[in-house]
């Protein structure tokens, strides 16, 4: 029997090394934190210190060296159906209409097509793309593709949400009210939430916390909470409160000599 947890996600002591031809490369070293339930944890880092690693290992693509992740209990050691994931693409297959593209984990975990096909049309609605069901990738808009990749990962329904810099491809204005989207989408569906980003402001601004990480090897250098009442607009950034996470987190960069994201 699974140990009773709070948490959705809890993460121990988790190290992951790559074999190279001068040695071991250290990617991500001995990090632990927990998730609850339905709680949005943004992971903001410079480039090439752990964070998509960090991402693989939850969903399960990538073992770990040492050290163990779990979702609800129970050791994450593979792909597992209960996590959804988002990628800075949307890797939507173009010959697929948007509805058969969201219905792509239904398809391969042999789920009732007709049931979910319901819940997906529904998802669509919820994502503002009513209408566009039996559209083709190539007929959306960026943003549009990527909404299409969220919805497809909630449409089995799954305990976690994995994203990984899915708005890092798109336009300034296209991104802000991608994030607004989603936030929408997150208090509707109260669902646990891990999003990877570069940008402070966006980790801030869609986060309850922040988890900072340290250049490679990555490392858990601070945890943010951050207190700002939903649902937020955009105007929230120009709060003092807003800065001060934005500039604290800022600050610990620079220290450490990484990226000023």
């Amino acid at each position: 029997m699974a140990p009773v947890t709070t948490e959705a996600i809890a993460v121990h002591d988790l190290s992951k090394s790559y074999a190279t031809r001068d040695g071991a490369v250290v990617a991500l070293d001995r990090t632990t934190f927990d998730v609850a339930e339905g709680e949005f944890v943004s992971v903001v880092g410079p480039s090439g210190c752990g964070k998509s690693t960090l991402l693989k290992i939850l969903a399960g693509i990538l073992p770990a060296s040492s050290g163990d992740a779990r979702l609800r209990g129970t050791l994450i050691d593979g792909p597992r159906r209960d996590i959804g994931v988002v990628f800075q693409s949307p890797v939507l297959f173009p010959w697929r209409t948007v509805l058969d593209n969201v219905l792509l984990p239904v398809d391969v975990q042999r789920l009732d097509r007709g049931r979910y096909a319901r819940v997906g049309a529904d998802l669509l609605g919820l994502v503002g793309l009513r209408g566009f069901e039996q559209r083709y990738p190539w007929e959306l808009s960026g943003g549009m593709q990527q909404r299409v990749a969220i919805t497809r990962a909630l449409v089995h329904d799954p305990a976690m949400l994995l994203m990984d810099e899915p708005f890092g491809a798109l336009d300034a204005m296209t991104r802000e009210h991608m994030n607004l989207e989603l936030q929408r989408i997150w208090m509707e569906r109260t669902k646990t939430v891990l999003f990877i980003t570069h940008s402070i402001p966006e980790a801030v601004f869609l986060g309850d916390r922040v988890l900072v990480m340290t250049p490679r090897p990555g490392r858990l250098m601070d945890d943010v909470r951050v207190a700002l009442p939903r649902p937020r607009s955009l105007d929230v950034m120009n709060t003092p409160e807003f800065g001060r996470h934005v500039h604290h987190i800022r600050a610990l960069f620079n220290v450490k000599g990484g990226v000023d994201a």
